[in-house]
């Protein structure tokens, strides 16, 4: 087999969690290669909301949405990224909800909201009582981000090898479909697909496929939107709200009056995009393998739900797709599973919010 290129670093797979790698390698010196399978990244890092929800991470998590925080906003002046420092505006329709913002008020940087505050920043049914407006998180355009950004890479000398496929990942080589790549440090970043390269590794950090439905509806208020918007379910999918000492009393009672939302893991919320229209969802099932076959009703759970919460009889449905990212009991897989070799995975569906945290952390230890 041929050399297709020998390089510092070679990072398999250019989503989001491969180019923050390749964006940190670069600004070490380093030359780098990056190999994707696709003609262009396909999977979860343009599937998203396009939501830097930095506020609500805990732990790790909250360290590395620091630092992407200002990752974000340096590219969007390098890479000519739309990058809105428009924050995330949480509504609450119910008093245990806006009891879980006050306490968080204690906890984040973040302002509560009168429900009149809250309608003259999104729109809203007749259900609200108030909110908070979380201000350091942003917004991107989730469609066209990673693809700026791998242009950007690619002037500052970055090698990408699209429709290349990593066959074997060996100590200083990648054999791949077109050719063989040679570098000291090699970075998989895979995201689900872990399991097709390191199986036992995907074994060992229970790594399984997390199944999202997701809609494209037309903006039925017709006005700008440029918060994300969260609702009561919320609450319940980010970590940092579980600092709340009353967040089990919204658990309760969601399990309780909505336990069919429970059951499909609904995470309520929308973003707005460039064009105007929604990009609404979501919800969540887990499985080592997805079923290909989907019920409709997840969809329309999703469009009534959201169509309640923005106040109207209706959405216009114009895109519906399946998200896929990489979840396990732990939100980051990272290991070495051959010397010089890492595995570097967002494995909790926060991957654009934190991926350029992580990024260092990994180069550091190779």
């Amino acid at each position: 087999m041929t050399s297709l290129d020998a390089v510092d670093v070679v990072i398999v797979g250019a989503g989001i969690v491969g180019l923050a790698h390749a964006v940190e390698a670069v600004e070490r010196g380093m030359s780098v290669v990056v190999l994707e399978r696709d003609e262009w990244a396909t999977g979860a890092s343009v599937r998203n909301f396009g939501h830097g929800c930095f506020t609500a991470q805990d732990g790790t998590a909250y360290r590395y949405a620091k630092t992407a925080r200002e990752t974000w906003l340096k590219l969007a002046k390098l890479a000519g990224l739309t990058v809105r420092e428009s924050g995330t505006v949480v509504v609450a329709r119910a008093e245990d909800e806006l009891a879980v913002l006050k306490e968080f008020a204690e906890v984040r940087p973040m302002h509560l909201l009168s429900a009149a505050e809250v309608e003259d920043l999104v729109p809203t049914g007749p259900d609200v009582i108030g909110g908070a407006l979380l201000p350091l998180d942003i917004r991107v355009d989730q469609r066209t981000s990673v693809g700026l950004i791998a242009k950007w890479l690619a002037r500052q000398g970055v090698r990408f090898h699209w429709g290349t496929t990593a066959h074997l990942i060996s100590p200083g080589e990648v054999v791949t479909s077109r050719g063989r790549v040679a570098a000291a440090r090699i970075i998989v970043a895979v995201g689900h697909n872990v399991d097709r390269h390191f199986p036992s590794l995907a074994d060992e950090f229970e790594v399984r496929r997390c199944a999202l439905r997701m809609l494209r509806v037309a903006n039925p208020h017709g006005r700008d939107i440029h918060p994300a918007v969260l609702s009561g379910h919320s609450l319940l999918r980010y970590s940092a709200f579980s600092l709340c000492p009353t967040l089990p009393e919204v658990q309760a009672r969601i399990s309780r009056e909505q336990p069919s939302l429970v059951d499909i893991g609904l995470n309520l919320m929308y973003t707005q995009r460039p064009d105007g229209s929604l990009t609404i969802g979501d919800t969540h099932a887990y499985h080592k393998t997805l079923d290909p076959f989907e019920d409709n009703e997840l969809d329309r759970t999703v469009l009534s739900e959201t169509a309640h919460f923005l106040g109207v009889p209706s959405l216009t449905v114009l895109e519906h797709w399946r998200g896929v990212y990489a979840s396990a009991p732990q939100p980051y897989l990272v290991a070495s599973p051959a010397d010089g070799v890492r595995v570097a995975a967002v494995t909790s569906g926060i991957g654009m919010t934190t991926a350029f945290g992580l990024a260092p952390d990994v180069l550091d230890t190779l």
